[in-house]
């Protein structure tokens, strides 16, 4: 190995051995643990280390001082301090021969520790339900320190070095190797959540190499000084943060289990439909009288559009029975505490009445806010609401809202808020005027009190980048933009695509993830369409009701492929650099 890698840990084979990784270090070789012995805790001082040199054949004390002080008067504080998560106060001789980054790992990790209990600001509580990693994320910021892959040491074995967060965008991180300072110029972006990121410490637990990028090898002569100098006070992953990622991409619904989703065919009503398949908290149903299993459809498991079995009847909503005369092996229900709980509403006193007026996003054009009607209203505060001017006569296009859906707004609420509201087709007295439409139409407005007026602190802001389902292919997971802010409301622009294909989605939408997401469950991003010369991308100056949007599938056929793979935070959806 080069000569100039001497200060820092290399690969190197001691004589009798076969594949133990060793440390160099002011002339002595020291052996790591080969995995099987691993690290060990001071049971008088709390002092973390390699377990192959600590002190007795039981390997319980890191020192002769701490094996004899175990029994005397300062057993009890010392443990006291350790139990309360206090540093060690004693320095134990035997660890000051330890390899180096198996030291920083305690120090780096009691760090992190320290942070564990406190949250970030900014984090969304939201994406607790429905974002992996939303309970951890509070553990990663800017600062913290990796173990990562070096790509940049020439030579031929796997070797890695410690990076530092620079930026989050999502899952993904900018990271910039130890030792460049300032220097962007090898700067990269990675998934936190990938195998090839660990904790500081890792290397060290596990024999690993770690080696400095040769590109910056001149300006250090003592790497070891430099680590120590540079990781004192810094944090790093938990432990068990790999652990925990997979724990995260582990889902309650499970193949076969039934449901009611609502018929994409008949709006107005539901079907029973079979989980075929689970992709990061996503299912794919398949309606339970398909038998090839193409009449299918997508949501999140959180959606408020999948229900447990028997929900249609215990609130009167419309059923569509199945013809189906037995079940399939291994079918069962699923339990009902795994659907997303509505807040419990009192119907009794002033409440929706069949007829009133308001304001609703179109279920069939997601980048309107029409003009709506409550066409009936049914039990635990859910409502079937149709778009005036374009009701089918059997009212198999109405859409059932609860009275707390954030998709649903009082009679004034686009103007207040400089959104143009969509007439009913064929209505002529434009603009349209919610007085006047009232009186020509004899009806009254439902009470703006019974609307949800609440407005979490979601933390989006413009021009931020995330992961979006098309809901109106939603099976498709894209590139998107956040263009316009609402109070709760998001205006979302899928990137490459026309104005005209925006759709307006809620701050607490299960169909919006960070960027990264589709990395990290498996799921196929589609990249930004690129548009045809001469295609307008400015926001038309009119915006008419054009009923069932066109689909835009032909155009992404080439990027979908429907067989997948098994398998803010921190602001999910800051702006990433290109």
């Amino acid at each position: 190995i080069q000569e100039g890698y001497r200060n820092c840990i290399l690969p190197l084979t001691s004589p009798g051995s076969s594949s133990l990784t060793l440390i160099k270090t002011n002339g002595q070789l020291y052996t790591y643990p080969d995995g099987k012995a691993g690290m060990a805790t001071c049971e008088m001082c709390g002092m973390v280390g390699v377990r192959d040199a600590f002190y007795s054949k039981t390997k319980r004390f890191c020192s002769v001082s701490c094996s004899r002080s175990y029994s005397s008067n300062s057993k009890k504080a010392s443990i006291l301090a350790r139990l309360q998560g206090k540093p060690p106060t004693k320095k134990a001789k035997v660890l000051q021969k330890q390899p180096l980054m198996a030291k920083l790992a305690v120090y780096a990790q009691y760090q992190a520790n320290q942070q564990n209990s406190v949250k970030k600001a900014g984090i969304n509580d939201y994406m607790v339900l429905f974002v992996p990693m939303g309970t951890s994320w509070g553990d990663i910021s800017e600062g913290v320190r990796v173990e990562v892959p070096n790509t940049d040491s020439g030579l031929p074995m796997r070797v890695y070095w410690i990076a530092g967060i620079i930026k989050l965008s999502g899952f993904k991180a900018l990271l910039r190797y130890e030792g460049f300072d300032s220097d962007s110029a090898r700067d990269f972006w990675c998934n936190l959540c990938v195998p090839d990121i660990h904790p500081v410490g890792w290397c060290a637990a596990g024999g690993k190499p770690l080696v400095p990028p040769k590109s910056i090898l001149h300006r250090c002569t003592n790497w070891k000084s430099f680590l120590v100098k540079r990781l004192t006070g810094s944090k790093t992953l938990p432990p068990d943060f790999t652990t925990k990622v997979q724990e995260s991409l582990q889902f309650p619904f499970k193949k076969l289990m039934r449901v009611e989703v609502v018929d994409k065919g008949h709006l107005c009503r539901t079907r029973v439909a079979l989980v075929e398949q689970v992709i990061g908290g996503r299912l794919r149903l398949v309606y339970e009288e398909c038998a090839d299993g193409t009449d299918d459809f997508w949501c999140h498991m959180y959606s408020p559009l999948i229900h447990s079995i028997g929900w249609s009847r215990s609130i009167g909503h419309r059923f569509k029975r199945s013809d189906v005369a037995k079940k399939l092996e291994g079918q069962l229900d699923a339990p009902g505490l795994l659907f997303t709980k509505v807040n419990e509403v009192d119907q009794s006193g002033e409440w929706f009445k069949d007829g009133m007026k308001l304001e609703a996003i179109d279920p069939l054009n997601l980048s309107a806010i029409c003009v709506a009607t409550v066409r009936k209203v049914l039990a635990d505060g859910y409502l079937m609401i149709g778009i005036d001017g374009s009701e089918a006569a059997d009212g198999s296009d109405w859409f059932c809202y609860h009275c707390t859906s954030p998709s649903i707004f009082p009679a004034g609420f686009c103007e207040i808020n400089s959104i143009q509201l969509t007439p009913p087709r064929g209505y002529s007295n434009l603009p349209l005027r919610w007085f006047e439409y009232l009186k020509e139409s004899s009806s009254v407005a439902a009470p703006v009190n019974l609307f949800n007026k609440e407005v979490p602190n979601h933390g989006f802001r413009p021009g931020m980048k995330l992961e979006a389902v098309d809901l109106m292919e939603p099976r498709l997971i894209c590139v998107a933009t956040v263009t316009r802010i609402v109070h709760r409301l998001l205006r979302i622009h899928f990137d490459g695509w026309e104005d005209e294909y925006d759709q307006w989605v809620d701050c607490q939408s299960p169909d919006l993830y960070p960027v990264g997401w589709c990395q990290l469950t498996g799921y196929q991003l589609q990249p930004p369409a690129d548009l045809p010369s001469g295609v307008s991308k400015q926001r038309k100056k009119s915006q008419q009701y054009k009923g069932q949007k066109k689909s835009r599938l032909p155009h992404v056929k080439k990027y979908f492929s429907p067989c997948f793979s098994s398998h803010s935070l921190s602001l999910f959806h800051t702006q990433m650099s290109p």
